[in-house]
């Protein structure tokens, strides 16, 4: 049996926020902590939804598989992010599948706690709604750069997000600080590994980013931002 989580460990996550330390107690009561290894499943697609998480540290890749077989990134889980919350989304099972791509540290509660919590603590219920509209309105924007963006837009917002989220200044840059491959970024723009490595090649050669094995320095974020907002024309 995991020892209990103590509140100083959630003290940055946005679903505690604003609530009075018995009241994270209680929350964390419920929950155990639990270590996941780069390239580990912490749910698959289709898989009965027995739990609710939050990251505490580490990056997770959320992947969906549609009824063709085609894969595709939904998003990245970054540390202080709640994910697996099937219940309140009237689902019974998880919709896609989360991988650890660096060793991950979770918290997580059982699912059918999870009607009580929000019922109990009204503060929970309010940042749960809140993180479900900023990723309801995150997966507005990707339709919507999918639907009228070109390519090299879609790829340059994509590495931008993937830079705000979890990038780390340096002084050349902002580094990405976790394993991202150039499939990855195909999957999450909705294009093919090619054009994804053609672009990053021609970003590379104008001196943006920096490339290495699933490693990106973003050397002129601001060029970037030209690029994904149309103010520049692409490079390829």
């Amino acid at each position: 049996m995991s020892p209990p989580v103590h509140r100083s460990l959630v003290a940055a996550v946005p679903l505690f926020s604003k609530m009075s330390d018995s009241e994270q107690d209680a929350i964390l009561a419920l929950a155990s902590s639990h270590h996941y290894g780069a390239g580990t499943a912490v749910f698959a697609q289709g898989e009965a939804a027995a739990h609710f998480y939050v990251l505490l540290s580490g990056r997770l890749r959320v992947t969906q598989v549609d009824s063709s077989g085609q894969q595709t990134v939904v998003r990245m889980v970054n540390p202080g992010d709640l994910f697996g919350i099937a219940r309140a989304l009237r689902r019974t099972d998880y919709p896609g599948t989360a991988t650890a791509v660096s060793d991950s540290v979770a918290l997580q509660w059982p699912m059918e706690a999870w009607d009580e919590l929000t019922e109990s603590h009204p503060r929970l219920s309010i940042n749960a709604m809140h993180t479900m509209g900023q990723r309801l309105q995150e997966a507005h924007g990707r339709l919507h750069e999918l639907a009228t963006e070109e390519v090299e837009r879609r790829v340059a917002h994509a590495v931008l997000r993937l830079a705000n989220n979890g990038g780390r200044r340096e002084a050349d840059g902002i580094r990405i600080d976790f394993p991202i491959s150039k499939q990855d970024i195909a999957e999450m723009t909705g294009t093919t590994l090619h054009t994804v490595s053609r672009i990053l090649s021609a970003w590379e050669r104008a001196g943006l980013v920096e490339g290495g094995r699933q490693k990106l320095l973003i050397r002129e974020p601001h060029r970037l931002l030209l690029i994904g907002d149309g103010h520049q024309p692409g490079l390829v």
